[in-house]
């Protein structure tokens, strides 16, 4: 419900040519930009990131949130969802998930996950 198609990557399925609900409102978003972004990520520690886990930058700022989260079994590495702010949302930045108060490094990652 507070998520915009745009937010989530999906802007290719929403055509501009018509009139449909909230059009208004995206259009302004797709001219100003987003705030956040939804980003794959792959954890640079054996951890698994978790669904509602706070993504945090290097001095510890909030910056998002996990989406959805699991250790990966052919990978062999933690792999996640989640919508952190646009300036983290390039690949290859370096954010952190935050588990039990600490701040687990991981990187942003390009879709779909695969195995190196």
């Amino acid at each position: 419900d507070t998520t915009s198609p745009l937010e989530a990557g999906l802007g290719w399925i929403t055509k501009f040519t018509k009139e449909f609900t909230n059009s208004e409102n995206l259009k302004k978003q797709k001219e100003a930009g987003v705030s956040k972004k939804l980003v794959a990520f792959e954890m640079q520690e054996r951890s698994v990131p978790r669904h509602d886990y706070e993504i945090v930058d290097a001095s510890g700022n909030h910056i998002g949130i996990v989406t959805s989260g699991t250790m990966s079994p052919s990978m062999n590495v933690g792999i996640g969802l989640g919508y952190v702010t646009t300036e983290n949302s390039a690949i290859g930045s370096e954010i952190f998930i935050r588990i039990r108060k600490n701040d687990v490094p991981a990187k942003v990652v390009k879709l779909p996950f695969y195995k190196k």
